[in-house]
């Protein structure tokens, strides 16, 4: 079974930045890739980027130049900076990490989420 624990949402203006964190624990073996997923209120929960065992990422049109993500393998953790962050960007995140990753997340556990909240 593998834990994760996503860190670093809050409050930011529009325009500010901020930096996402989630940390596997457990049987962290089994992980092939980790990604980030959001999910505002009344909207379908959407894959915001996903990164690969070998470093591969794939990104949502809405998010590309803004965000990047990336892991540190030595400390099991898949983090994500977001700049220019804008009104539609608010939700909860959450991180997957799954054992396969072919249309989204399969065989995956996933973190309880971190609020993002964009206002000024």
């Amino acid at each position: 079974q593998v834990r994760l624990v996503e860190s670093g949402g809050g409050l930011v203006q529009p325009g500010g930045s901020l930096r996402l964190s989630c940390t596997a624990s457990g049987s962290i073996f089994s992980i092939s890739a980790m990604g980030w997923y959001r999910q505002a209120p009344g909207k379908q929960r959407e894959l915001v980027a996903h990164i690969t065992s070998d470093s591969s990422t794939n990104y949502a049109d809405s998010v590309k130049g803004r965000f990047t993500i990336s892991r540190d393998d030595a400390k099991n953790t898949v983090s994500l900076p977001m700049h220019s962050l804008h009104p539609a960007d608010p939700a909860v995140y959450s991180c997957p990490a799954a054992s396969r990753w072919r249309n989204g997340p399969e065989a995956a556990s996933w973190g309880q989420g971190t609020q993002v909240t964009v206002s000024s």
